[in-house]
């Protein structure tokens, strides 16, 4: 029977530079398919670890694995796995787009017609072709770092490590970035995408590792993380008249399910208490009142607040 083997696993992985630590005993599993953002201040270890995953770095102690091999004993067999983008590389001034791509192609032992077309498909995925015979160093940031990802891509790699892809981005080429690293998702491989841009990360990946000075302090789905935070569901309420919400208050002040209200200038929250899950009566309940309900949701908490409660205290970095 074949042994079930995660995609990337990291045991008690460090990394001591004299008495500092890098990193320190990250633990990581992640399963093909898997969209894994790193968040981090600069200098947190992101890289680090990356560097680490990619066999471009030796860990001091602990152990990494990309499907099953060890960076320790297999890492020729891991490179040819893994595509690595690092957060700033360069172009060569006299190479158009394609040049640059056919040349690391090249170098990845792909050749003749195989060659040329996997750089037509690679500049058709990340949606680089129009730019195809323009010289590499004209190219903007946005550009560039689909360039750079074309090349990761050439090898076809399972596993994805792209160290800060949207740094220094302008808005458009963000959103364009998250929609190509979606893209990459629904295609099978499994990415580790670093940032500490919080927001960025939060409607693309599927888990999330929060690291700060070194040690990872949490490693979950994204879902799993923002419930850490939230001690209770918050109801918003508006209503179709605005003089209703004091109405809403009056209702709702006292239930059983309620531990108290919060009233703004076009809604009323709602904070319900610890062990309440369905609140679907509550809704019956203003509706049978005479309220006119306009919206009746859960308010959402975003990744970033999760951030920053989770590691309240821990870093004066950011």
């Amino acid at each position: 029977m074949k042994r079930w083997f995660p995609v990337i696993k990291t045991v008690d992985l460090t990394k001591k530079y004299g008495d500092a630590f890098a990193i320190k005993g990250i633990d990581l599993d992640l399963d093909a398919g898997d969209l894994f953002g790193f968040i981090g201040p600069n200098g947190a270890g992101k890289t680090t670890t990356m560097r680490i995953i990619a066999t471009l770095l030796e860990p001091s102690w602990g152990e990494a694995y990309v499907c099953g091999h060890s960076v320790h004993t297999h890492p020729k067999e891991i490179r040819r796995l893994v595509g690595y983008m690092p957060d700033f590389f360069g172009v060569y001034d006299d190479m158009t787009v394609v040049e640059y791509l056919e040349f690391f192609a090249a170098a990845y032992r792909v050749h003749g017609k195989k060659r040329r077309d996997r750089v037509d498909e690679m500049l058709d995925v990340v949606d680089l072709d129009f730019k195809r015979d323009a010289f590499a160093n004209t190219l903007s940031r946005g550009q560039t770092q689909r360039l750079g990802l074309a090349r990761t891509l050439l090898h076809d790699p399972q596993v994805l490590l792209l160290d800060e892809p949207l740094s220094g981005l302008d808005p458009r080429a963000r959103i364009e970035m998250r929609n190509l690293l979606r893209k990459l998702g629904e295609m099978g491989k499994t990415i580790i995408v670093s940032s500490h841009i919080l927001p960025e990360l939060a409607d693309v990946c599927n888990k999330v590792g929060i690291i700060d000075c070194g040690e990872l302090k949490q490693n979950a789905k994204v879902t799993e993380i923002i419930k850490m935070v939230r001690e209770h569901t918050v109801l918003v309420i508006q209503t179709v008249q605005r003089e209703q919400l004091e109405m809403v208050a009056k209702l709702l002040e006292g239930h059983e399910k309620v531990q108290g209200t919060e009233p703004g200038d076009d809604s009323i929250r709602v904070i319900l208490k610890p062990t309440v899950e369905d609140y679907s009566d509550l809704a019956k309940l203003l509706i049978e009142g005479g309220i006119d309900l306009r919206r009746f949701s859960e308010e959402q908490l975003d990744l970033e607040s999760a951030f920053m409660a989770l590691t309240r205290g821990t870093s004066n970095r950011m």
